[in-house]
């Protein structure tokens, strides 16, 4: 078979939803890559069904969001419902907070959509080489280099490409994870599922109550567009290889339901719940279900690996421009590492809960002797599934954070604050370093968020005395952080903020810097430079 040869700055192996998000944002900050997927095209599967308020502050920032929330439920959908069958009464019902209604920690709404209408948008987002139906068979790491070899399914045709880094986001059954021998900790497969696309009339017990999912005893059921369509989430039959599917979905809609069932496709799969040892190896970095598989319950799993990619892309970026070091990749494990274990304890504990629910309401239904039972109270509070905690208030500890001293609260800092609890509940601003900048008001519609990019970003009510330091080689814009706005942060009438290009804050000032030279020094310091 011929052999051709290329050369890219970052190989991106696998095009679900994290892979596209990191086209779309190393697109964004200038670098060039190629995305390669072994499958033809997208998935026409639903999957993934949440898109949560720290991704749509992600994809605010790359000018998709106003795309995604107008393909996407109304804010209504952004509830879950507890059902004996679909045709039946809520037994129990919570709100899905930060996407059933806005939330005054952000400026962003999450959204309720099916991942195969969410990532046309995402491909469509920059005109970066993308090769469909190419599979990665093999990679060596070399001098400053990594050599992918991939083959094309539709020619045949071996193609070897040589990437200053390779980005592994092909998935839970990652290749690229398998070929580095790095092995995974967690429970591992749960169990083996089926989705089952069909369509069908089932307005009658919906359109007045409207959920992005319907948890029933028979399998969760969830709309698939505003348009129609449903997706039956179902662990897989025993024989699963011919069964009646319509007949099936017939049967779980629940007795008296007298619907017919379109099936239109049918896809089996392993809920899995792992942590990869490792995040990267050498100049190879994993991310998204190669790097963590979250069980579904909750929707935490591909909105950590978007997260995954917008903390990478901007290191990467650095590295490849030359204002930054390579050790400042060694960080995005450091940093990242932490919250996936958290996130995948998150999910299965949410996993658990879900199981309790069922179970107690199978005991409601046997002490009630036919009778209907009253609603039943869920195990949580109408918080808990926020987990405004875990996605807004994630933490960084890492070389590319400096502390300033005020870690513990002693009355001077008004913006200190404890870590998050475990449970991912309860999210509370701060402005200390390693914090996501809470989003703030600066003028009307525009969101101390708005103002990052591809860049870092100095907040200080007194922009005037920082312009004189000197930034050169970062990017870096000041902004104008309003007098009311600068208190709560715990900045004085010369402090500042320096915001790194994740919307992460990465240096503090509290008071008027020490010298001329103190921004200069924290950029090199942050981004691993060996410059003067």
């Amino acid at each position: 078979m011929p052999v051709a040869n290329g050369e890219v700055p970052v190989l991106i192996v696998g095009g679900g939803p994290v892979g596209l998000t990191a086209r779309a944002l190393l697109a964004r900050w200038g670098v060039q890559a190629l995305l390669v997927e072994k499958h033809s095209e997208l998935s026409p599967f639903p999957r993934s069904r949440l898109v949560n308020v720290r991704s749509m502050e992600i994809y605010r920032q790359l000018g998709l969001a106003a795309e995604i929330t107008a393909n996407a439920f109304r804010p209504e959908y952004g509830r879950i419902r507890f059902r004996d069958t679909l045709h039946a009464h809520d037994f129990a019902t919570a709100a899905m907070i930060g996407i059933n209604a806005p939330v005054p920690e952000t400026p962003v709404i999450g959204a309720v959509t099916s991942q195969d209408r969410l990532e046309p948008t995402l491909l469509a987002a920059t005109d970066a080489p993308m090769r469909f139906g190419v599979e990665l068979i093999d990679l060596t790491e070399e001098a400053g280099s990594v050599v992918a070899v991939l083959v094309d399914h539709q020619s045949g045709e071996e193609t070897r490409v040589r990437a200053r880094y390779v980005l592994a986001t092909d998935g839970a059954n990652s290749t690229v994870r398998q070929r580095l021998g790095i092995d995974t900790t967690g429970p591992g497969a749960m169990g083996g599922f089926t989705t089952v696309v069909f369509n069908a009339d089932l307005d009658r017990w919906c359109a007045d109550r409207p959920a992005g999912v319907y948890f029933t005893a028979h399998g969760l059921f969830a709309p698939l567009y505003p348009e129609g369509g449903w997706a039956w989430f179902v662990p897989t039959p025993e024989d699963a290889a011919r069964p009646d599917w319509p007949g099936l979905v017939a049967r779980a809609l629940g007795p008296g339901a007298d619907v017919q069932a379109e099936v239109l496709r049918v896809q089996h799969w392993v809920m899995n719940a792992f942590v990869a040892e490792r995040l990267r190896h050498g100049r190879i970095l994993l991310a998204g279900d190669a790097a963590h598989a979250i069980p579904i319950v909750g929707g935490m799993g591909m909105n950590a690996g978007i997260a995954d990619a917008h903390n990478l892309c901007w290191k990467l970026a650095g590295v490849l421009h030359g204002w930054a070091d390579a050790k400042l990749l060694h960080t995005y494990e450091t940093e990242r590492h932490p919250v996936a274990h958290r996130t995948l304890r998150q999910a299965v504990a949410n996993t658990h809960l879900m199981v309790r629910v069922h179970n107690q309401r199978r005991e409601q239904l046997r002490t009630t002797s036919g009778a209907t039972p009253p609603p039943m109270e869920l195990p949580w509070s109408d918080r808990y599934f926020a987990q405004l905690g875990l996605v807004l208030g994630v933490t960084y500890h890492s070389d590319a954070v400096l502390t300033d001293g005020t870690d513990s609260t002693d009355g001077t800092d008004s913006s200190a604050s404890p870590e998050p609890p475990d449970t991912g509940t309860d999210y509370v601003p701060t402005a200390k370093p390693g914090h996501r900048m809470p989003h703030l008001w600066l003028s009307h519609n525009r969101s101390t968020l708005d103002a990052f990019g591809e860049w870092f970003t100095l907040l200080t009510p007194d922009p005037t005395h920082w312009e004189r330091h000197t930034t050169a080689p970062w990017p870096v814009r000041i902004e104008a952080l309003p007098g009311k706005h600068a208190e709560r942060c715990g900045l004085r009438p010369h402090g500042a903020l320096l915001v790194r290009p994740d919307g992460h804050i990465g240096a503090r000032w509290c008071d008027r810097p020490p010298s001329g030279s103190t921004l200069h020094q924290a950029l090199a310091a942050i981004t691993g430079s060996v410059r003067p």
